[in-house]
């Protein structure tokens, strides 16, 4: 068990950040969970994630022995883009989910990515997303980090949260837009009449996207799109909040499908970053899925 003693400029802080800053093999994401889990405690009392500490307060970390990975490790196919001792970069494709989770037990690219590394995944994720450092939605493709061990995972949450990792995604939305660039700057939080989605919310959390045209279409528009924030189905939700849904996309866009595909058209293609271990810069591109190039082949013939 560790002690942490609170000094007086640490003072008014949240407990999740005062822990990842005094540890920091501990994550702001793990630290929360930790707290939630009842092991940190202030004067050997549960406190909420958001309690401010004070001078004086004591600490308590009791990190549970990771219990071993029960997960079955699957011979499935991935196409890895980049991979050495500390990370491996993958490009995920759609239909595939990044973590077990209720109705999705096996088949994700949790079990495919355990078959590939063993046991060499970082723990901090926990027992169903080691290595997990950020997610995809189930039906986007393209490039995902996973960390094969917790120096690599702490140091690539560090730069996601601080917005040094530039992720730059090609989406087709249904519409034309006429502006060449634009920055989309609304807060994002769930939505009260159906909790599985997420809409433009004056009280949920910043969340900034800029998108720029490659091609216009006779009703359609092929976007470069990077993001400042990652908040859940983020894109998805900016797009079409602005009245240019993404292709495929039935959460969002009215459950219009033109061209009969599952799942939208939106992939993340490129990933630049810092070497977790040896801050090299990375700058990492993962090519469209097939189904993709021919929606627009099919429509460079129209």
């Amino acid at each position: 068990m560790e002690k942490y003693i609170v000094e007086k400029n640490d003072e008014n802080k949240r407990l999740d950040a005062y822990v990842s800053q005094i540890n920091n093999k501990i994550t702001r994401n793990a630290a929360q969970r930790l707290i939630e889990e009842n092991h940190i405690l202030v004067n050997s009392k549960q406190q909420k994630v958001s309690y401010k500490v004070k001078m004086g307060d004591i600490i308590t970390i009791e990190q549970p022995t990771p219990k071993e990975i029960e997960l079955k490790a699957e011979n499935i196919p991935i196409d890895i883009i980049y991979e050495d001792d500390n990370i491996i970069v993958v490009n995920k494709p759609k239909g595939m989910v990044v973590h077990p989770a209720n109705g999705n037990p096996n088949g994700t690219l949790v079990n495919a990515i355990m078959a590939i590394c063993k046991d060499s995944l970082s723990g901090i994720g926990g027992e169903i997303r080691p290595g997990i450092v950020h997610r995809l939605d189930k039906d986007t493709s393209g490039l995902l980090i996973i960390a094969k061990n917790d120096e690599a995972h702490v140091n690539m949450s560090e730069q996601i949260k601080n917005h040094e990792v530039k992720k730059t995604y090609i989406a087709l939305v249904r519409g034309v837009i006429k502006e060449n660039e634009a920055t989309i700057d609304m807060p994002i939080g769930r939505s009260q009449s159906d909790r599985k989605k997420m809409v433009v919310n004056k009280n949920g959390k910043n969340a900034v996207t800029h998108i720029k045209v490659l091609k216009r279409y006779e009703k359609y528009t092929l976007l470069e799109i990077n993001i400042e924030t990652g908040r859940t189905h983020q894109i998805r939700v900016h797009l079409s909040h602005i009245g240019y849904p993404i292709v495929g996309d039935y959460t969002y866009s009215n459950g219009k499908n033109e061209f009969g595909i599952i799942g939208q058209c939106l992939h993340a293609k490129r990933l630049e970053f810092k070497h977790p271990i040896t801050q090299k810069e990375m700058k990492l591109e993962a090519p469209l899925p097939k189904y993709f190039e021919e929606i627009l082949k099919k429509l460079d013939n129209t």
